[in-house]
């Protein structure tokens, strides 16, 4: 059994992602997502899909992009 980095549960089907050469262990999706997701620089929350990225800066909409003033940024083409 390994135990998971975000939460401590010490479980048996604990997995293991690489992220910039770096191996995490976690229990479940939800730890990982807390764990490794990006933020939006406007609004906080987690982006698991795709989101929006200008310049090092994620958002995970349109609208929270202008949010923050930048421009040129597409949910959808």
């Amino acid at each position: 059994m390994a135990t998971c980095e975000t939460c401590g549960n010490d479980y048996d089907k604990t997995f293991q992602v690489t992220m910039n050469g770096k191996a995490h262990t976690f229990d479940s999706f939800e730890c990982a997502i807390h764990a490794l997701a990006p933020t939006c620089d406007h609004c906080g929350i987690r982006i698991v899909g795709h989101g929006l990225e200008k310049s090092g800066t994620f958002f995970c909409c349109e609208h929270c992009a202008e949010g923050e003033g930048v421009k040129g940024l597409r949910d959808r083409i």
